[in-house]
C-alpha cells in the first residue's frame, strides 16, 4: 500500500489546527526539564500557603537573585532590578530595559491570594465543652469540601502594643492540626436530601481546636480558656488581639506527584500560584531585556482585587509612573504602550463532568499553557477581551518560542464563568490576555495540574519577557 498522502491530507495538514500533547511535542529532555523545573514550584508551594507568605518567599528569592528595594528618586540604569512590597500581602519586581520606557513595559500579572477560611474578628467559644474558631470563607468555595481534612493556620496577630507576631501551626509532622467535622452518614439523611451548596452552611464552618479544660478542672469556659492560655503562653496574645489579626485555615496537605507516572501535581492553592510562580521564575530569568519588565504579585483577586493590595487599587499605576518620572516621560504614555500577560488558570476539561464544557473551546491538562481571549460570564460580562491584534502577537510570539499552547473558555457560555485582573489591567489602557496554566478541582482544597503546563508558562513568560 502506498504511504503518500493524499491531497486531502496534506490540505488537512496545512489548514486545520494541530492538537498535541505536551509531553510528545517537548521529548524526554523537555519533560526532564519540567520535571526539575515542578520541584521548585512544589517547594514555592509549600512555604506559600498565604498571599503574605507566598509575597514573602518571593521577596528572599528576589533578594538572593540582586533585587534591590525601589527608590523613585534613583534613575536606574538597564539591568537594574527592583522591588516594591507592598504592604507584605503583594509584590511588584522589575529589570529596568534598554529601551526608551516611553515605550512601554513588558507586564505578567498574577494573584497569589486563594481560597480558603479566614478566622472572624471575634473567633474563640467554647460549645458543650469543646473550643472553635468562627470563620467567614474567603472566595469561592464548595463548603462541604472544606469539612473533615486537616487544616492549618497561619497569619499574624498584632497585639496592643503594635508588635507583631507570625503564627504557622498544622504543617509540621510534630505539630496539631485542625478540623471541621461533619455529620455521619447515620444521622445525615435530611443533610444528604440538602442540595450540595445548602448541606453544609457557612455558619457551620466551625474550627474544632481543643477539648481538655484548663487545669483538668470543671468550669464554665474551662477549655477555651484552656486554649487561650496555650495562645497567651506561646504568643503573648490575649482573646482582644484576634480583632487586629490575619488568621487563615487553609488545607494541611503538601505538595505530592500525582500518577504513577508523576505527571501531574496535586496541591492546595494551584489557583493562581500556578501562574505566580512561573512569573516569578520569569522574571529571575530576566536579564537586560530591551523592554522593562515587570511581574506583578497581587492580592485580592478572589474576592474581587478591592482593597489596597489587589490590583483595582493603583499601586501598579503609581508604580509604572514612578519609573516614567525617572526618565521624564509620561506615565500614561508608558501604560497606553505597554503589554501585559494576565497570568491566570482556566478551567481544565474533566472527563468526569463533561456535560459542562464545550469541548471544541476548552483547554486540557497537557495540553500546554492556555490563552483566555476573554473571561466573564453570560454575554462576557466582567471582562476585557483581548483584541484580534494582541492575540495575533501572542500566538506568534509562542509558536517561535516553541511553547506549547492552547486556548479555552471556562465552560459553556450559559454554565457560569469567572473573571481575573486582566480587567483591572485593561483600566490602565494596557494591552492585556489571559494566559496560564489548565487546572482539575480549582477551586477545592487539593486541586490539579500538569508539570508540563506549569514548565510552558514559564517558557511562555520568560519569552515575552525577552521580546
Amino acid at each position: 500500500m502506498s504511504e503518500e498522502k493524499t491531497r486531502s491530507e496534506l490540505l488537512k495538514e496545512q489548514l486545520f489546527m494541530k492538537k498535541e500533547h505536551t509531553s510528545v511535542c517537548i521529548g524526554e529532555e523537555g519533560n526532564a526539564q519540567a520535571d526539575s523545573f515542578s520541584e521548585g514550584y512544589m517547594n514555592y508551594l509549600d512555604c506559600s500557603k498565604t498571599e503574605r507568605e507566598a509575597v514573602e518567599t518571593a521577596l528572599e528569592m528576589a533578594k538572593a537573585g540582586g533585587f534591590t528595594e525601589f527608590d523613585k528618586n534613583v534613575r536606574y540604569p538597564a539591568g537594574s532590578k527592583v522591588y516594591l512590597n507592598n504592604r507584605g500581602k503583594s509584590l511588584i519586581l522589575a529589570v529596568i530595559g534598554h529601551k526608551d520606557i516611553k515605550d512601554g513595559v513588558r507586564i505578567s500579572a498574577a494573584h497569589v491570594d486563594a481560597p480558603r477560611l479566614d478566622l472572624k474578628p471575634n473567633p474563640l467559644y467554647e460549645e458543650s465543652e469543646l473550643a472553635y474558631f468562627k470563620t467567614h470563607y474567603y472566595g469561592g468555595i464548595k463548603k462541604y469540601q472544606w469539612t473533615a481534612i486537616p487544616l492549618a493556620l497561619h497569619g499574624v496577630v498584632v497585639r496592643k502594643d503594635g508588635s507583631k507576631v507570625s503564627i504557622s501551626i498544622g504543617e509540621n509532622e510534630d505539630e496539631p492540626k485542625f478540623v471541621i467535622t461533619d455529620l455521619l452518614p447515620h444521622l445525615a439523611a435530611n443533610q444528604m436530601r440538602s442540595t450540595m451548596a445548602e448541606g453544609i452552611k457557612g455558619e457551620t464552618l466551625n474550627i474544632l481546636i481543643g477539648s481538655r479544660p484548663f487545669d483538668n478542672t470543671a468550669g464554665a469556659d474551662a477549655v477555651k480558656l484552656n486554649i487561650m492560655n496555650i495562645l497567651n503562653e506561646k504568643y503573648g496574645i490575649i482573646e482582644e488581639d484576634f480583632l487586629s489579626a490575619e488568621l487563615e485555615a487553609v488545607p494541611a496537605f503538601k505538595a505530592s506527584d500525582i500518577g504513577f507516572d508523576r505527571s501531574m501535581i496535586g496541591a492546595y492553592g494551584h489557583d493562581d500560584r500556578v501562574c505566580a510562580y512561573p512569573a516569578l521564575m520569569a522574571i529571575l530569568d530576566c536579564d537586560e531585556p530591551d523592554y522593562t519588565c515587570i511581574t506583578v504579585l497581587t492580592d485580592k483577586e478572589e474576592t474581587g482585587s478591592e482593597g489596597n493590595t489587589g490590583l483595582d487599587s493603583k499601586y501598579l499605576e503609581y508604580f509604572v509612573c514612578d519609573l516614567a518620572g525617572m526618565s521624564g516621560a509620561d506615565g500614561r504614555e508608558v501604560l497606553s504602550n505597554s503589554k501585559c500577560l494576565s497570568a491566570d488558570v482556566n478551567a481544565a476539561f474533566d472527563p468526569n463532568f463533561p456535560e459542562v464544557y464545550e469541548k471544541k473551546n476548552t483547554c486540557f491538562i497537557n495540553g500546554g499553557v492556555c490563552i483566555t481571549k476573554y473571561t466573564g460570564s453570560r454575554g462576557k460580562g466582567g471582562t476585557s477581551d483581548a483584541s484580534a491584534e494582541f492575540m495575533g502577537e501572542i500566538r506568534s510570539l509562542l509558536d517561535s518560542e516553541n511553547v506549547c499552547w492552547q486556548t479555552g473558555e471556562l465552560g459553556k457560555v450559559d454554565e457560569g464563568g469567572g473573571g481575573t485582573v486582566a480587567k483591572y489591567i485593561a483600566h490602565l489602557n494596557v494591552d492585556v490576555v489571559d494566559l496560564g496554566v489548565p487546572v482539575l478541582s480549582m477551586h477545592a482544597p487539593f486541586e490539579i495540574v500538569s508539570k508540563t503546563d506549569v514548565y510552558m508558562a514559564y517558557r511562555a513568560f520568560l519569552a515575552f519577557f525577552n521580546k
